[in-house]
């Protein structure tokens, strides 16, 4: 009787998978979109403003199918196997999850210890489906691109979809039986989102957005939209013998809801207060009327998004969002990829999908369709004649490797972040940059009533011997003239930029007396606006402005536009290019320093890039960060250039 009780429910599980192959093979078209826009989206940002974007597609889809399998399950045979349901979610996800988790720790183990702070609570939050709270607390921002990025910060939505997963079975039943009525489920199931899409609103704060992004009751309300066109939406109960008007209204919509969905990708910024206050739960509607197209028989829309290509990425796009980050981090950990982006993207999306299908092949399909309770006997049969199983004794010491080099990594994780080398020099120069700060508010006011009093002398040659010894030897050091000094000294400046600035500031501030320093590590171009207001607002916007910012991202037309913009046209720019070798906009955003210039006559290049692209040992070990010896080149650079212009 169990035996056949047994064959029955395979028999059942098959014709699920049979029909829903057969009604919504269409969806790994949609994967395939969704796991494209996450990819370039990190290769790329100013590209793919929203690749971030592709999580509320999967979480769409991932609700949408997990609810039609347990609806047609139930209406088949009027139960639903939960415990058999956990089981294939544990064979689909865990196998590849395991592998990522033990296979990213012992690299980190022996190639990158500094990323070993968290290891622990990193892999064990992870293998319990908690990892997006422990994010919450102790991860950085999933937009935070430049230093120590983690190669397990994508995981939180696998932690989301896992939570899921464990409760969704047990909700779909009690919603059968006792609510019944499929539009009063879908009206609960509608209500709770929207009340998911104002917690995000409602708890937005643009200094930190971990807890809307990664909470999982600000980021339900994509499941359950999924979920809940499941309940009035099955795809194996529509008709596919529409007419001919009813097919095309169907194209038609689900057209319009993919062209509007690949326009939000392009334009959608993660750090918009927009995009959490509507933003993103208009695109999630909109990727769930796609959805409804698609599981819709009667739509060509399966059929526009089902090709071998598709399927091919679709089936492995679950390996793809897994490997993607330790790929790209452990890579350009490696490789300076700023002056040659494309090349190594391309490498990049190859490695991708070398370890995904080698995951695909050897973990994920047979783990996915082992009966482990034969477990007992291949391991006899394994114990008996071990010469005979060279697969699985290959496998057998990789896993054991990876095993021991992951407990050595949990071992040896450090109490707690060290600061590096640069940190701590950082920190010290920010300190005394803001003490300098106010001795140069003093010094502008003096420049200022020099100049409306004429008592300065810019036009009038000086004499090295005439300088004062200190300025002699803060001349020398920075390769100065005295005439280049003597201007730098009389010259109010206003500095705004980012962890460069600030390594600096002690440099340029002994150059330019008058110099007031706002810098910030991670600071990005869609901050400075705000600084500019806030300094412009508090009288410390002096006439010259030096803008020092990206190292840490792309700069949009729209962002360099808005910078300019906001110091105004009666201030003299004066923009430093980024030397990023390790970082793919590097390149970019010189590109974009360039044709501001060209396009505001009040903006002057420092061009910093092609002064040190030549000179490693001007660098700490980032290749990013001037060295004692990089920052006097470095102030060098930027007096000489203001000099000239202001001369």
């Amino acid at each position: 009787m169990n035996q056949t009780n047994t064959r029955l429910t395979r028999t059942l599980l098959r014709n699920q998978r049979a029909g829903k192959r057969r009604y919504i093979s269409g969806f790994d078209g949609i994967r395939t979109l969704a796991v494209l826009g996450v990819i370039i989206y990190h290769l790329a940002p100013s590209t793919l403003q929203g690749g971030y974007l592709g999580v509320p597609i999967f979480f769409v889809v991932s609700g949408y199918l997990i609810t039609y399998l347990l609806i047609q399950e139930w209406d088949t045979n009027n139960s639903i196997d939960v415990l058999g349901f956990y089981g294939r979610r544990l064979k689909r996800l865990y196998p590849a999850l395991v592998t990522m988790l033990l296979g990213t720790t012992a690299y980190i183990t022996l190639f990158q210890r500094d990323l070993l702070v968290n290891i622990r609570s990193t892999v064990m939050t992870n293998l319990i489906y908690g990892y997006n709270w422990f994010e919450i607390n102790h991860g950085q921002s999933y937009f935070n691109r430049f230093s120590g990025e983690s190669p397990f910060t994508h995981l939180w939505s696998l932690s989301i979809e896992g939570q899921f997963y464990l409760v969704w079975p047990v909700v779909v039943i009690l919603l059968l039986l006792f609510v019944r009525k499929r539009s009063r489920i879908l009206a609960i199931l509608l209500t709770v989102a929207v009340l998911s899409a104002l917690g995000m609103a409602m708890m937005y704060d643009p200094a930190n957005t971990n807890r809307v992004y990664y909470g999982t009751d600000t980021r339900m309300f994509a499941i359950l939209l999924g979920a809940s066109m499941a309940f009035v939406w099955p795809a194996h109960k529509l008709n596919a013998n529409v007419s001919r008007n009813h097919r095309l209204l169907l194209d038609a919509v689900g057209i319009v809801a993919l062209l509007l969905l690949i326009h939000m990708f392009f334009t959608m910024n993660g750090q918009a207060a927009s995009t959490y206050r509507g933003g993103m739960f208009w695109f999630t509607a909109l990727s769930a009327v796609l959805v409804g197209t698609v599981a819709h028989p009667g739509s060509d829309m399966n059929r526009i998004l089902t090709n071998r290509a598709f399927t091919y990425i679709g089936k492995r796009s679950y390996g793809i969002y897994l490997y993607q980050f330790p790929v790209m981090i452990f890579y350009e950990s490696r490789v300076n990829i700023g002056n040659h982006p494309l090349l190594n993207s391309l490498v990049e999306v190859a490695l991708i999908m070398v370890v995904t299908e080698a995951s695909y092949r050897w973990i994920e399909n047979p783990m996915r369709h082992y009966h482990y309770g034969q477990l007992t006997n291949d391991v006899m049969r394994y114990l008996h004649q071990p010469r005979a199983h060279r697969l699985a004794n290959t496998l057998g010491v990789v896993a054991a490797l990876l095993f021991g080099l992951t407990a050595v990594g949990f071992v040896q994780q450090p109490a707690a972040a060290k600061p590096t080398a640069l940190q701590k020099t950082i920190t010290a120069r920010s300190a005394a940059t803001k003490k300098k700060n106010e001795a140069a508010i003093k010094k502008q006011k003096a420049l200022a009533k020099a100049a409306s009093e004429k008592k300065q002398k810019h036009d009038k040659a000086v004499a090295f011997s005439k300088m004062s010894k200190a300025d002699q030897k803060t001349a020398k050091f920075y390769f100065l003239t005295a005439d280049e000094l003597q201007s730098s000294k009389q010259t109010a400046l206003t500095a705004i930029g980012d962890s460069v600035l600030l390594d600096d500031s002690g440099d340029l501030q002994d150059v330019f007396p008058g110099a007031i320093v706002n810098g910030a590590v991670g600071r990005q171009a869609a901050d400075v606006p705000g600084v500019i207001s806030s300094m412009a607002q508090r009288g410390q916007l002096a006439k010259n402005v030096l803008i020092n910012i990206g190292t840490n991202g792309y700069i949009t037309p729209a962002q360099s536009d808005q910078i300019i913009h906001a110091i105004g046209a009666d201030h003299q720019i004066f923009w430093v290019t980024a030397h990023v070798p390790t970082r793919e906009w590097q390149n970019s955003v010189n590109n974009r320093i360039q044709k501001t210039a060209d396009k505001y006559k009040n903006v002057h290049v420092i061009d910093w890039y092609t002064t040190a692209k030549n000179h490693p040992s001007w660098f700490v070990d980032d290749h990013v960060h001037p060295n004692n010896t990089g920052n006097q080149y470095f102030t060098s650079l930027i007096a000489k250039t203001i000099a000239k212009v202001n001369g």
